[in-house]
């Protein structure tokens, strides 16, 4: 009689759920999973350390639009993951941690690896169980994948004692959860569709935000029906690409305009949080109309003074309003505001120029981001980390893709760089996955490049190395002058690390060696880093250019 252990289980469950790919650090008591998983078919990606892993799976899951699975194994493997957690509920990313866990008999008795791991995961879950049973393992997998992208993507957990994942029952008994249901999105309430149309139509200076919940609603079509009636719009930085960003109407570059100008702002599946200022008076207008579309009920209360709430699918409240506006005559059709955005976003990127030409050695970090915008293809994986780099980055380097566009997050979590990047690889495996990474940040996760060789994914790592946390800025101003270098870093030969394991290496200190050293990167058939010696003085411009 054939019998299928837990770990062998869940693989099938998997398979039948659509998820064809995990993550992990081989480890007890979940090797037989690991091993399962392999026998299975899947790809299973080993990693160096399960907080990479994770992020890994919270890219590739919300690039695929689907659960990203890691499997860890017992007590600091799953403290491992409460960061990535975290990271992936803040940041509405479906992630799905299995966590192995000490025998059930050795509890309370000081056990190897023994440790609270529901308490740990916890905090950043949006849902938790612990499997009871070998055999209802396909269906806790079941919810636990459902979970994870229903409503609000996040994080869930799944604790596997030791004893359920090692025990074999017969393959007769296996019942798998292959029917997933078909579920409806939540559509709007027409009375406030019609409400907020009327708001709209008589609106002279209309807006509208663009957060990642529009992205992952697949909203793009639906938003670009709305703006194209002449509304100006404002993307968050990960929903960069929903619309393509050299879409007329794009004033991202005249954000602080936009958002003090504007008589009504209309939110799609993004939150009033930091990132756009609260919603506060100190940013927008006096009196302006506030209106939000979201998924959760609960993101109608925040620091906006909001005026009207509309809990629903991001796509389908979109295109109901786009058909409730149909043969009415806007307000903003004179085209006046979205003129006077269109110029201060001109002026905005003029200033520019100077910086991202400059042949300035050391080498501008502006110089730098433009010639990724120029060297990388339209269909790529960006991904962005690093302080001065991200700042600069949102302003100089664009999107045209969905889902496309990666960084710090709603959280501003550091180390996500180099693992999001593989994700996205192995997620959209027929487009270049480009990381732009401060050498700090790039640090933090560097053994990625490890991974990605064994994987034989050629993502390119770019290294702005400006030999510190945000340069030498930080320890100038944060340290006395005789302090060692707390926040500076050594100028590391990072190049080394992609010859360590079968790469391509390219060491770049003047501006015109940027462009073939990004050629040669791309092109080549393996994992590359483009080690790019930055000027440590130099800083990203701010006011209304800094797309924050």
């Amino acid at each position: 009689m054939t019998q299928l252990n837990g770990g062998q289980l869940a693989a099938q469950q998997l398979l039948a759920s659509g998820v064809d790919t995990i993550f992990g650090v081989v480890a007890g008591p979940m090797v037989e999973f690991m091993g399962g998983a392999s026998e299975a078919g899947l790809t299973v990606v080993g990693c160096r350390h399960e907080e990479n892993a994770a992020f890994m799976a919270s890219a590739w899951g919300y690039v695929k639009r689907k659960p990203g699975v890691i499997v860890a194994g017992s007590g600091p493997a799953v403290t491992n993951c409460v960061t990535p957690m975290h990271v992936a509920t803040e940041s509405a990313m479906p992630l799905v941690v299995l966590g192995g866990s000490t025998h059930s008999s050795g509890i309370g008795l000081g056990a190897f690896q023994e440790a609270d791991q529901m308490a740990f995961a916890q905090p950043g879950c949006k849902w938790l169980r612990r499997v009871d049973s070998t055999e209802r393992i396909p269906e806790m997998l079941y919810l636990a994948l459902g979970k994870s992208v229903s409503g609000r993507p996040g994080a869930v957990y799944l604790d596997f004692p030791a004893e359920i994942v090692s025990r074999k029952i017969p393959i007769e008994e296996v019942r798998l959860r292959d029917r997933p249901p078909k579920i409806a999105r939540p559509a709007a309430d027409p009375n406030a569709i019609d409400e907020l149309a009327d708001r709209i139509q008589r609106a002279e200076r209309p807006l509208v935000l663009v957060g990642k919940g529009a992205a992952w609603a697949d909203a793009g079509d639906d938003v670009r029906a709305l703006v194209d009636q002449g509304i100006p719009y404002i993307t968050s930085p990960m929903a960069r690409g929903t619309l393509p960003d050299d879409h007329p109407n794009f004033v991202n570059p005249a954000r602080s305009a936009a958002l003090k100008g504007a008589d009504l702002i209309l939110m799609i599946g993004g939150r009033f949080n930091w990132i756009f200022q609260f919603g506060g008076e100190a940013r927008f207008a006096a009196g302006v109309y506030l209106a939000q579309i979201d998924v959760a009920a609960e993101e109608m209360y925040s620091g906006a003074n909001l005026s009207l709430g509309i809990v629903a699918d991001a796509s389908l409240a979109t295109r109901q309003l786009v058909d409730a506006l149909d043969g009415r005559k806007l307000a903003s059709t004179d085209g006046k505001w979205l003129e006077t955005l269109r110029a201060a976003r001109a002026k905005n990127e003029e200033s520019l120029i100077g910086p991202t030409t400059s042949d300035a050695v050391p080498i501008d970090p502006h110089r730098l981001i433009a010639e990724v915008r120029d060297a990388i293809p339209r269909n790529s994986s960006i991904v962005i980390e690093g302080e001065t780099t991200m700042g600069i980055a949102r302003q100089i380097l664009p999107c045209y893709e969905p889902r496309a566009m990666l960084n710090a997050g709603t959280t501003g979590c550091m180390g996500v760089g180099a693992p999001y990047a593989l994700g996205a690889k192995l997620a959209r495996p027929d487009a270049p996955s480009v990381a732009v990474l401060g050498d700090y940040a790039f640090g933090a996760a560097a053994m990625t490049v490890e991974t990605a060789a064994r994987c034989g994914a050629n993502v390119v790592f770019v290294v702005a190395n400006n030999e510190g946390i945000v340069g030498h800025a930080l320890q100038d101003s944060s340290f006395p002058p005789d302090a060692p270098g707390i926040a500076r870093l050594l100028p590391a030969n990072y190049e080394k690390m992609a010859e360590m394991v079968g790469g391509h290496a390219e060491y770049v200190e003047k501006p015109d060696e940027i462009r073939p050293a990004l050629d040669r990167a791309l092109a080549a058939d393996c994992v590359s880093i483009v080690h790019v010696r930055m000027d440590p003085k130099a800083m990203r411009l701010s006011g209304g250019v800094y797309l924050r």
